[in-house]
């Protein structure tokens, strides 16, 4: 197909084929480093309560539990369920820094260790595939530690001029 200009126009297909997909719900202890999943078909804030009463049925009835969010729908309009659960509190993250989340940290390394490269032929498969990571990990959790990165040289002069413009 050629554009007024003369330019060819080329489409691009997908280089795979789509199964299906999951949703994956998870919560993250800062202090062990233990984390509680949850896999569901949909996404939705039913299955997102299903997953936080899961989490509350796990803690100490007088703990209370700090649950840190990022902005997305399913998360928000919880006032009914978070008035029927008083030791529950939730904190969200601005728009645009879940990285401040640190359960994303973990959701990185199963990026990375079980889900990079992967090729299934079902969400079967891919539910697997999860639940063997999970398994593993919760095999030897540890705490994220939070590191100052040095920033030296061409990064530190670069980090400058950005500042200044």
């Amino acid at each position: 197909m050629e554009t007024d200009s003369g330019k060819i126009v080329r489409a691009y297909k997908s280089t795979y084929k789509r199964h299906g997909t999951l949703n994956l719900f998870a919560a993250l202890e800062v202090a062990t480093g233990q984390v509680k999943t949850a896999i569901t078909q949909l996404k939705r804030r039913e299955e997102f309560l299903q997953f936080m009463d899961q989490v509350v049925a796990d803690a100490a009835p007088e703990q209370a539990l700090h649950v840190i969010l990022d902005n997305y729908c399913t998360h928000k309009k919880c006032d009914v369920w978070l008035a029927q659960h008083p030791n529950v509190h939730f904190h969200f993250t601005p728009t645009s820094a879940s990285w401040l989340n640190q359960v994303e940290v973990w959701f990185g390394i199963l990026s990375r260790k079980a889900l990079r490269g992967l090729s299934t032929k079902s969400t079967t498969e891919l539910r697997h595939a999860i639940e063997a990571f999970v398994c593993v990990y919760a095999q030897h959790p540890k705490p994220f530690k939070w590191r100052k990165r040095e920033v030296k040289g061409s990064q530190l002069r670069n980090t400058i001029v950005n500042l200044r413009n």
